[in-house]
């Protein structure tokens, strides 16, 4: 029998960790700093014809409104290379976010994590309201696939790696 729904905010986010979701980057050079945000509600093939990807962000997100200003963002799946950097990525230290991460940025400020096993160029293209969140959708304006690095996924609140497909 299923329980119903009682805003008890803990057990809710507990049942929601039981489904695995990979986990994104989303990074731009604003205003001459690098800025980042991950992102572990990030959904692939949206659309392929335009070809879309979105996310949420919670509205009291610091970083989204700097990183919704820049014209182009890069979008980084992290791979298992990334697992020791991903809460410092998330950090508040701006400063100390981006220490020891080796990134490659591209021509238009989108910032890239090296030995991701996909990189998206993106602009956005909506972003509806959805609660305490908002849901982006980003239109894929470039990519690049490297199936030799394997995902990274959120999965029952901790990260884990899946095998390399042969």
């Amino acid at each position: 029998m299923l329980e119903p729904y009682k805003s008890e905010v803990d057990a809710l986010r507990r049942a929601f960790s039981g489904f695995p979701s990979g986990v994104a980057v989303v990074a731009a050079v604003v205003a001459g700093d690098p800025s980042v945000l991950i992102a572990s509600s990030f959904t692939v093939g949206v659309s392929q014809d335009p070809p879309m990807v979105m996310f949420a962000v919670q509205k009291t997100s610091t970083t989204w409104p700097a990183l919704s200003q820049a014209s182009v963002l890069g979008v980084s799946v992290l791979g298992d290379t990334h697992a020791a950097h991903v809460r410092q990525l998330a950090s508040k230290s701006k400063e100390q976010r981006f220490a020891g991460v080796s990134t490659t940025v591209g021509e238009n400020g989108a910032v890239f994590l090296d030995s991701a096993p996909i990189w998206l160029e993106c602009t956005v293209e909506h972003c509806y309201p959805a609660g305490d969140h908002d849901i982006i959708v980003l239109r894929v304006l470039g990519f690049v696939s490297d199936f030799a690095h394997s995902p990274l996924v959120w999965h029952r609140s901790q990260f884990a790696s899946l095998p390399t497909a042969s």
